[in-house]
């Protein structure tokens, strides 16, 4: 059994920037999970299971943001904008209706442009720590956006993160989960920066546009989304600051806060069985 294998099966679907690949578990109301930079639909294997066996169909696209295995067309808009056009593209070509985001990190942000732009098909979301405000990026990860204008810099960073032994600092993985990430897990997120002079190029596209200026105007947006919004943050978060939380908390019209204990950023990754068990919650009582 590999660790896709959590997920369910396998699917493409063919997007305006391309073919997009995803994993669809259980039936139900759809839950759609959202990952960041240089993280897959593998992020969310430990909780997708559980949110499946409750009644739902958790659906978990592998996104251009630098682990995708399939390059997007070379003329897509892979902006940050961009990229919140082709996840909306994403939930209109499976028709799905009446949907809970479930969003992390980068994800976060590109949900938030999402909900500002284009906020017909979702019922609620389910926000992890994640970029907001002035924080895209955070300030360990300002230097990505200048890099990336360096030409030949992403296959310099795909071959420097060959190297295990920085996983543990705070610019790869050493600030966003308490425990170490699996090594198959890793590799998975890392190798196709490595490999594929398509996936180097999508990166590129996102890291570019990455700035404060884009969140900053969707959460001037975000005071009239009327859906509600569930806030699960770390107390001890070290990107995004649960100051962070508060202040989108006062934001939305109808959002909650709970605090997750014992968790950095990747909350899916160390305290899977919390989280989930918060989407459950939630989804349901908004269903009834």
């Amino acid at each position: 059994m590999t660790p896709h294998d959590e997920l369910g099966p396998a699917r493409q679907v063919r997007l305006p920037q391309g073919e997009l690949r995803y994993f669809d578990r259980g039936t139900g109301a759809p839950v759609v999970f959202v990952h960041g930079v240089l993280t897959s639909a593998l992020l969310w294997r430990k909780v997708v299971p559980a949110v499946a066996e409750a009644g739902f169909r958790c659906l978990a696209p592998d996104l251009p943001f630098g682990a995708h295995r399939v390059a997007m067309r070379a003329d897509a808009d892979l902006s940050a904008p961009g990229a919140a056009t082709l996840f909306g593209d994403f939930l209109d070509a499976l028709d799905l209706r009446d949907v809970t985001l479930v969003a992390n990190d980068t994800g976060g942000a590109i949900t938030q442009l999402l909900l500002a732009r284009y906020p017909e098909r979702v019922g609620r979301v389910v926000l992890t720590p994640s970029d907001s405000f002035e924080y895209f990026f955070p300030p360990v990860f300002k230097p990505l956006p200048v890099l990336a204008r360096v030409p030949g810099s992403m296959a310099v960073l795909g071959q420097l993160l060959r190297f295990k032994a920085l996983y543990p600092l705070p610019f790869v993985f050493g600030w966003v989960t308490k425990r170490p990430i699996p090594d198959d897990i890793a590799r998975e997120y890392l190798t196709p920066l490595r490999t594929s002079a398509g996936v180097r190029r999508d990166l590129r596209k996102l890291l570019r546009s990455v700035h404060p200026r884009h969140t900053l105007a969707a959460a001037e947006r975000l005071r009239t989304f009327d859906r509600p919004v569930l806030l699960v943050w770390p107390p001890e978060e070290k990107l995004f600051p649960i100051s962070l939380a508060h202040r989108l908390a006062e934001l939305l019209p109808h959002a909650e806060l709970v605090e997750v204990p014992d968790s950095y950023t990747f909350v899916p990754e160390d305290q899977p069985d919390v989280l989930a068990g918060h989407i459950k919650r939630f989804a349901a009582a908004m269903a009834d």
